[in-house]
């Protein structure tokens, strides 16, 4: 579907501009809102006030922009649909081929230390949320983008086929702008449900870390979500496995208990031995003199750094994994 209107409605502003003016190069008029219209301005990129779109002003303190029939028409119109079509023109609704919507930071809000509930209530984004559902809906004709990481693919695409996106591209940003929805009204939820102490309900949602080459046994299919990533960092050895992320979880909850030096070795999560000491080599001696069979091809787990030698002495026994 060629694109010929754009809305664009961004909290994180991170590479608007340069979207914007690669848009108006290719000839897509720009309407935009609020503090994203004035960037765009200052950026000197033409540019269509909400307002002006919609023939009608901006009220309630900015709660009420977007949620208007002419914006919604214009995304949820089926291209092609004769009834559509001619409601479209009745009613007066302009095609919009593509939004570029962020949210209010309402997950960064509720972090801040003495954040009140009036605060975060403000952060609830309304319009936004609404415009991008509408939008994913019907991406068989419309191009929905809710993270600037994707900015550049999508000018790429663009490029690549004569102004239009193709339906794959469209298909995957719409599953991505339903989830980044449903993960936002998640954490609100979950905010809410917290300062009303009800605890009625509790979601999660975990992004991809990787796909793991198979689960506890071969024939079975893994993958890893969350941010495990973000606590290690791996060093040497080859892609962790399904079991080796068991027993790291079950090591570091483990080793988590003691405040000295400590190193324990686990195989299968079960502990064969753990050892305490100030020195930490003799910590490693009292692990290992437990069990000096079991280690092998377990994991060693240390609460401290470790130096060259200890690490040379304890490399000489194969193990799947090493944690320090």
């Amino acid at each position: 579907m060629k694109i010929a209107r754009a809305l664009i409605s961004v909290s994180d502003k991170k590479g608007i501009a340069a979207l914007a003016r690669a848009l108006e190069r290719q000839g897509v008029d720009i309407i935009s809102t609020g503090g994203t219209a004035e960037l765009l301005k200052k950026e000197k990129i033409p540019v269509r006030e909400i307002s002006s779109f919609t023939a009608f002003p901006e009220v309630l303190e900015g709660r009420v922009k977007t949620l208007h029939p002419r914006v919604h028409g214009g995304l949820l119109y089926k291209r092609g649909n004769p009834k559509h079509e001619a409601e479209a023109r009745e009613f007066g609704f302009e095609p919009i081929d593509l939004v570029v919507v962020n949210l209010y930071p309402f997950e960064e809000t509720i972090a801040k230390p003495k954040v009140t509930l009036a605060d975060a209530i403000e952060k609830i984004d309304i319009g936004g949320p609404s415009m991008i559902r509408s939008a994913a809906k019907n991406y068989e004709s419309v191009t929905v983008v809710v993270d600037p990481a994707d900015y550049e693919a999508v000018l790429e695409n663009i490029r690549d086929n004569d102004g239009a996106t193709t339906l794959k591209l469209r298909e995957h940003l719409a599953i991505k702008a339903f989830i980044k929805c449903s993960d936002y009204d998640r954490v609100i939820g979950n905010f809410l449900n917290k300062e009303q102490t009800t605890d009625a309900s509790f979601s999660i949602s975990l992004p991809l870390v990787t796909r793991l080459r198979y689960g506890e046994n071969p024939h079975q299919t893994a993958a890893l979500y969350g941010d495990f990533d973000r606590h290690f960092e791996k060093l040497h050895g080859k892609e962790l496995s399904f079991n080796n992320i068991l027993d790291i979880s079950a090591a570091t909850n483990l080793i988590a208990e003691f405040e000295q030096p400590t190193v324990a070795i686990l195989k299968h999560t079960n502990p064969c031995g753990v050892g305490s000491d100030v020195d930490l080599r003799k910590a490693w001696e009292k692990a290992f003199a437990t069990d000096k069979q079991a280690p092998f091809g377990g994991i060693i787990v240390c609460n401290r750094s470790i130096d060259e030698p200890l690490a040379k002495t304890i490399s000489e026994i194969f193990s799947e994994v090493i944690v320090a």
